[in-house]
């Protein structure tokens, strides 16, 4: 039966799917619509689905859309998977909560609209999976920074971060 695990944030929820495992490795519902339904999660419809490859210390993000909620998983290697409340009438506004995400965990991280996301890679291969409630739309996305100050996420970094362009240049201090 699905798992549903509580986070500090009531919206977000760390699910774990049925595995079933042998001797030839396993096999599990990544997805299933009527399962994931009588869980009362509000997004229920997903417009895109997008796959990352990244290796280790690559940081992806704080990345938001206050439009679009995510569902995270880590097909391949490990993750720290971060989320951030976005939300300021919310009593946890910049509180965040750190994940352990691994394709051997079968973690699924649901990630409310709202809420900034990101992750650390934490092996040489890692590939995420999203399924996103709404489509990619550059007009709408924002980040803060993977280091703001306000925030404090303690990232398990060894070494130097790994950052595009794009996340590097996002201002120390920018909050939405």
């Amino acid at each position: 039966m699905l798992q549903v695990h509580a986070t500090k944030f009531a919206a977000a929820k760390v699910l774990v799917p049925d595995v079933f495992d042998d001797d030839r490795g396993y096999f599990k519902e990544a997805w299933s619509k009527p399962k994931y339904a009588a869980l009362d999660l509000p997004t229920l419809e997903w417009e895109q689905d997008s796959a990352s490859w990244s290796t280790r210390n690559v940081i992806r993000g704080m990345h938001y859309d206050f439009r679009m909620a995510k569902l995270v998983q880590c097909l391949h290697g490990r993750i720290f998977d971060v989320i951030v409340d976005l939300h300021r009438d919310s009593p946890t506004y910049l509180q965040w909560q750190g994940f352990m995400i691994t394709a051997s965990n079968h973690r699924q991280l649901y990630v409310p609209a709202g809420f900034a996301h990101g992750f650390i890679a934490l092996d040489e291969q890692v590939v995420v999976y999203y399924k996103n409630s709404v489509a990619y739309d550059p007009a709408t996305e924002g980040a803060i920074s993977w280091r703001n100050p306000r925030v404090g996420i303690e990232w398990p970094l060894v070494g130097e971060p790994r950052l595009s362009a794009k996340d590097a240049a996002v201002a120390l201090d920018a909050l939405p």
